[in-house]
């Protein structure tokens, strides 16, 4: 099979596309052709070296712990009837979904709903399950007004879309004119570029006195101390990722926390601990949600495909926020093999958004 292996942590272009034999299920396992594979911003930190949510793998390595297809094999004690069937896992602790051929439990396992392609279930599984993470620590409704930073992003797309069908008012902050436009279509009922520096006196004009209530926040920095600024009397700031930042301890001390009291706002980081305690203990209870929204067709995630035999563009383009939507790759049989291209081959054209936050 045709596979992105990882044998030095460094930069992207240490990812390499490689042929590797085909992988077999054990018992409890299925394999899966895969028809898309998830990037996720934690691929990004382990390919450098750098630990996070899950610790450094021993080399070399196959990265991705997301990914969508048809199960063609499967291992000892798994009903026959998972043959043939479309289905998204999320691979957990163990990588190996940057391949044609990735090997799962069956209890990982859901069904890809009949709307939705394999990149899609793929930002689903992944993104999805995050943006119903989030939304555990809030409610929207009519008198709701939402203010989404980096509102192109993967998460960000899926919180305007929520947002929206609630009824609530929101406001998508993103950076450079084609994903102001991005967020716009999406259904935000106010899009402004955070690059702009009358951007808080847009949004100011628009929601009045009231201010917002809630501010879903992804970048951090000097962009959410302004969003924060916005917030009404009782509004909630949840902090899911971070720009110029290196860890949500650093975002807090950078609040004015008496401001902050004073006007009844409370802050807190929902990514990680608290997201998991909130769905006792099981991502998997987060995960059927997101799918349950996508086949409703209340959920509709943005994605940004690259073969994936440009897994290394794919981690740049990420890197320096060149790309709108979830991150996807998709292998290509008997694709050559490539390096990294000259960059923007997969941009969106305009500019990028300062810093990086969870997709």
């Amino acid at each position: 099979m045709y596979a992105i292996r990882l044998h030095a942590f460094g930069p992207a272009e240490n990812l390499q596309y490689e042929t590797l034999p085909d992988p077999a299920p054990g018992p409890g396992q299925v394999r899966i052709a895969v028809a898309a594979a998830g990037v996720h911003l934690v691929d990004t930190m382990l390919r450098k070296g750098q630990t996070g949510p899950f610790p450094l793998p021993e080399l070399p390595t196959i990265p991705g712990r997301e990914v969508a297809g048809t199960v063609d094999r499967i291992g000892a004690d798994v009903d026959p009837s998972h043959l043939g069937a479309r289905v998204v896992a999320h691979l957990g602790a163990v990588p190996g979904g940057y391949a044609a051929l990735a090997v799962t439990e069956v209890a990982r396992l859901h069904e890809i709903p009949a709307n939705l392609d394999s990149a899609e279930a793929v930002a689903m599984i992944g993104t999805g399950r995050t943006t119903s993470g989030i939304l555990q620590f809030t409610e929207l409704g009519p008198a709701s007004v939402a203010m989404v930073t980096a509102a192109a992003g993967g998460i960000g797309t899926l919180l305007v879309q929520y947002a929206k069908n609630a009824g609530a008012m929101v406001i998508g902050l993103a950076g450079g004119p084609a994903k102001v436009d991005q967020v716009r279509r999406n259904g935000a009922d106010l899009a402004v570029d955070y690059l702009r520096p009358d951007w808080p006196e847009q949004v100011r004009e628009r929601i009045g006195d009231r201010g917002a209530s809630v501010l879903f926040d992804s970048v951090g920095g000097e962009i959410a101390r302004a969003a924060l600024g916005l917030l009404g009397k009782g509004g909630q700031h949840l902090i899911y990722g971070w720009s110029g930042q290196t860890s949500d301890e650093q975002v807090r001390q950078s609040l004015s926390v008496d401001e902050l009291a004073a006007r009844g706002v409370t802050s807190h980081v929902v990514i990680g601990p608290p997201m998991l305690a909130r769905a006792g203990g099981d991502l998997r209870v987060l995960e059927k949600r997101a799918m349950a929204e996508a086949a409703a067709g209340r959920l509709r995630p943005a994605v940004h495909r690259f073969p994936l035999a440009e897994a290394a563009a794919a981690h740049h383009a990420l890197e320096t926020r060149a790309t709108t939507g979830k991150v996807v790759l998709i292998p290509q049989p008997n694709a050559p093999r490539v390096g990294l291209p000259s960059w923007p081959t997969h941009g969106t054209g305009n500019r990028p958004e300062r810093g990086r936050a969870v997709d």
